[in-house]
């Protein structure tokens, strides 16, 4: 009886070429040509053998070895600022399924907002032959500076580059501000507060200029717009020691824009400690709209922004750079989510 099962090598460690090369009876150039897709010096019984050499001894092409060879890879390398942050991990998500039905690989890590962390990881990912970036929230470093200046494919996502025009998918931030403001002053709120990060970015720069703009334009006066701002990284921590200028002269106002979901959390819980009741005595108002909000804070009105679609216009920029096109900016769409507990 004939035994038809492959007769696997007993060796420790990867299969090698000469193993092949062995066991087909041809040279190992010829099996590297083979395996590597030129098949047209070699005629059709050299395929035959080499194919069934290689089932045989169980060989795996090693791609990162071919990768290094071409400079190509299948690796997209993504970097967000932090995901402790939900909509940093919906981001992720959502641009890793769709890499992946584009047929990439993620590499996924989290900068935790250092600068000098970003660049550790652009170095090393540069060595891993990383065909593409994609870059949330990211911070100005001399690492990402050198990236952009020697046009490596970069998408960047919710912050713009800051060393000029690169790939962008973000919301439109002045716009989502402007609706912020028109449903705080929509309901008679005629000295509203602005809470954001005293580390500010793009993001939170045009958020509250969108604010301010639209209320200005509306007739309310630049110095009725309470404008409260704390340090840290973590919005939770900014949001929460930002409540406690409301206990300063002037009060809790009756509605606020947080510039971030996280932010609007950390508030409400000094509201829920100073028996402010959220809506009620103050409104809310947050620009992300994580879908936990609903779960969570239905006590919190937001301007939603769709991160979960983000990852297939993050792929087509990705794959528009690749092609040679020149970078292009998508601005994502937004709508109001008011609050489910009054």
């Amino acid at each position: 009886m004939t035994d038809d099962t492959p007769r696997r090598r007993k060796g420790i460690g990867p299969v090698s070429l000469s193993e092949v090369a062995a066991q087909a009876g041809v040279s190992i150039s010829t099996v590297s040509r083979i395996v590597n897709g030129e098949t047209r010096r070699a005629s059709p019984e050299t395929l035959a053998r080499v194919r069934e050499a290689i089932k045989t001894v169980g060989y795996h092409p090693n791609q990162l070895g071919r990768a290094l060879r071409s400079r190509e890879s299948r690796l997209v390398a993504m970097l967000a600022a932090n995901l402790d942050n939900p909509v940093m991990a919906t981001l992720a998500a959502s641009t890793e399924a769709a890499l992946r039905q584009a047929g990439y690989t993620m590499i996924l890590c989290d900068t935790h907002d250092r600068p000098e962390l970003q660049d550790d990881y652009l170095n090393a990912m540069r060595s891993q032959v990383v065909q593409g970036y994609v870059m949330v929230a990211a911070q100005p470093s001399a690492g990402l500076r050198d990236f952009v200046e020697r046009g490596a494919p970069m998408v960047f996502v919710s912050r713009r580059s800051p060393f000029g025009s690169c790939a962008f998918v973000g919301p439109d931030n002045l716009a989502a501000g402007a609706a912020a403001a028109d449903y705080l002053l929509d309901r008679g709120i005629d000295a509203p507060a602005v809470v954001f990060p005293s580390r500010g970015s793009s993001t939170t720069r045009e958020r509250v200029q969108g604010f301010c703009e639209r209320a200005g334009a509306r007739g309310l006066p630049a110095d009725r717009i309470r404008q409260v701002e704390a340090p840290g990284i973590s919005h939770l921590e900014i949001g929460y020691a930002a409540a406690a200028q409301f206990a300063a002269p002037g009060g809790w106002p009756r509605g606020a824009l947080c510039i971030s979901d996280q932010i609007a959390y950390g508030l409400h819980r000094v509201a829920r400690e100073s028996g402010i009741r959220v809506p009620g005595d103050c409104e809310l108002v947050s620009i992300d709209g994580n879908p936990i909000n609903a779960w969570l804070a239905p006590w919190l009105t937001a301007v939603e922004i769709p991160h979960q679609d983000f990852g297939p216009v993050i792929v087509d920029l990705m794959l528009s750079l690749w092609g040679g096109a020149a970078p292009r900016e998508r601005l994502m769409p937004h709508r109001m989510a008011a609050a489910r507990e009054t």
